[in-house]
């Protein structure tokens, strides 16, 4: 049996070790700690503000643009001189919005210079001819038209358009109005091809305060509202993989549209067919979204060069550096998602002040947006019920 005098012994040894080891403890807290070797460098912190563009050294490329360079266009037409008035009865019938189409004539494709006398209406038909009184041809008022040569009446072909238009398919309305859906496909072919040169003709030299340019990828938004499902959504990617591009004025509703891919050499095909409507020096305000390329594009079209100041009094000149011009303004509006639901909105002004955009909007009541070009996907109980 172990005597109690042991443990008494055993625990003032405890007792005498707990003290030495609070001694040392505390001389090692009152000593003073030795500097590093190598002082800690303080961490960087970035500064929010966007930083100055510095231009580029090269000018982007765009392919439409070399192309009208390597091929300048000619120079306009001269006119024919005007008919001489003749002492005939004077005309009834005004023919100054009509022109003669033959390709002989010296008078083809201009307009008012006496060369057309109204001739009747052949076969007792609607529709008058008219006579080129310089290359003795004949014609119908209809020519040039997706009415002419058709035996179709103009209200049916007006109707069957306006339900294309209004989102029936081209099956659907054949059934409705009973005519072959080749047929319709046909009209709305010619019908596209009159908007083209209608608004080649008249979309030229316009004065704009800004414009938004967005792309809208229809199988995608379908296939996030839930409307298509993912086999039909692959189904219309590998047939259809495109983008609409499309380019609007907020004040007069103009659009510029193209379809493509989602690149950079798109991006530079619709900010070139903008400079092509607009008048020489206007510098509208651009509003797009987040995609990068839209700067680049814009930077092509609306830059020049100019000569950096120098920094050092001697030494060799600095290379000039293509840079936005003075009068140029563009904004973007990022959107965050965040399981495909957005949840935030930022404003980034990428040329220019954020005083002088929001001077520009402001003068409409407007804000930095994207509104008039974003295309929100309508549900099935949506479409269902606007029906």
């Amino acid at each position: 049996m172990v005597s109690p005098l042991f443990y008494y012994q055993l625990a003032l040894l405890a007792i005498l070790w707990l003290f030495v080891m609070l001694h040392v403890a505390g001389s090692r807290r009152g000593a003073p700690i030795p500097p590093p070797a190598t002082p800690l460098k303080p961490k960087r912190h970035r500064s929010p503000a966007p930083t100055a563009f510095e231009g580029l050294t090269h000018k982007p490329h765009c392919a439409l643009c070399e192309r009208d360079t390597a091929h300048p266009p000619s120079p306009p037409p001269v006119p024919p001189d005007p008919m001489a008035p003749t002492h005939r009865r004077p005309r009834e019938v005004d023919t100054s919005v009509h022109f003669c189409p033959h390709r002989a004539c010296a008078y083809r494709g201009w307009l008012g210079l006496g060369n057309l006398r109204a001739n009747g209406h052949p076969s007792g038909g609607p529709w008058r001819q008219f006579h080129c009184t310089s290359c003795n041809g004949y014609f119908l008022e209809t020519h040039g038209t997706l009415f002419h040569g058709t035996q179709a009446t103009v209200e049916l072909i007006v109707r069957v358009l306006a339900c294309v238009a209004e989102g029936l398919g081209i099956r659907a309305t054949a059934r409705v109005f009973e005519v072959d859906p080749h047929t319709v496909l046909h009209w709305l072919v010619e019908a596209a091809e009159q908007l083209r040169a209608f608004a080649a003709y008249f979309l030229c030299d316009l004065h704009v305060e800004q414009l938004q340019l967005d792309e809208v990828y229809a199988v995608l938004r379908d296939r996030k509202a839930g409307a298509i499902s993912d086999d039909e959504a692959l189904k219309r990617l590998d047939r259809s993989p495109w983008w609409v591009w499309t380019a609007m004025d907020p004040t007069s509703k103009l659009l510029v549209v193209e379809v493509g891919t989602r690149t950079l050499a798109m991006a530079q095909r619709v900010v070139h067919q903008v400079t092509q409507v607009l008048a020489p020096g206007c510098v509208p305000l651009f509003l797009t979204d987040g995609f990068k390329e839209y700067r680049t594009a814009i930077l092509t079209h609306f830059g020049s060069w100019r000569q950096r100041e120098r920094r050092q009094a001697t030494g060799p000149l600095p290379k000039p550096r293509w840079m936005p011009l003075p009068a140029l303004l563009y904004a973007q509006v990022v959107k965050s998602y965040r399981r495909r639901r957005l949840v935030g909105v930022t404003h980034r002004v990428v040329f220019g002040t954020q005083l002088a955009v929001e001077q520009v909007v402001a003068a409409c009541g407007w804000t930095i947006n994207t509104a008039f070009v974003e295309v929100r996907p309508v549900g099935r109980k949506e479409a269902e019920a606007s029906r």
